[in-house]
């Protein structure tokens, strides 16, 4: 049996980028991945908008919860392979500690939820944005480390086994587009 890779996807209120990717991740690959997402400054719910986007392909909306990035700190948390910053506000020099060490890279998205748009502007934001996280969470994954062949049974290098690669080419592997 292959173990599965623990993704957290972050952002600063966790509402709206890294519950679509979370989303995404989940209804796309969950049997290789255990998908979760947090943020510095949760906020009370999911954006509307961002429920907009996931409703018509998502299975599971009701599992999405803004979070606090604290609730992955303890070494209680289950320790993450990768944590993936979708603002640059959450980005690793600004984030906690994280247990077990797990790489850490950015996937920086325009913010929907950025000041002084209009409504109309602002589900259009949501949209361009959403589309450019399918792309990404698509193109990651068909990454070979993170590909499983139906054929085979091995289980897949973990991050431990791989942390001889330079930072630069994992962050390039990882981090396509």
């Amino acid at each position: 049996m292959t173990r599965k890779y623990k993704v957290l996807f972050l952002c600063r209120e966790n509402s709206a980028r890294s519950i679509i990717a979370e989303a995404l991740l989940r209804e796309l690959a969950g049997h290789r991945f255990e998908v979760f997402s947090a943020g510095s400054d949760p906020a009370a719910r999911v954006h509307a908008l961002a429920i907009a986007q996931l409703r018509p392909g998502i299975s599971e909306l009701g599992m999405l919860n803004p979070k606090s990035w604290l609730e992955f700190t303890g070494e209680w948390a289950p320790h993450m392979d990768l944590i993936v910053a979708l603002d640059e506000r959450v980005a690793e020099y600004h984030a906690p500690q994280f247990p077990g060490k797990p790489l850490f890279v950015s996937w920086e998205f325009a913010d929907p939820l950025a000041e002084g748009m209009t409504p109309a502007e602002r589900a259009r934001s949501f949209e361009k944005v959403f589309w450019q996280i399918v792309r990404r969470v698509t193109l990651f994954m068909e990454l070979p480390r993170y590909a499983l062949s139906e054929a085979s049974s091995a289980v897949p290098e973990t991050p431990a086994a791989i942390a001889d690669e330079p930072v630069s080419r994992e962050r390039d592997i990882v981090c396509p587009g």
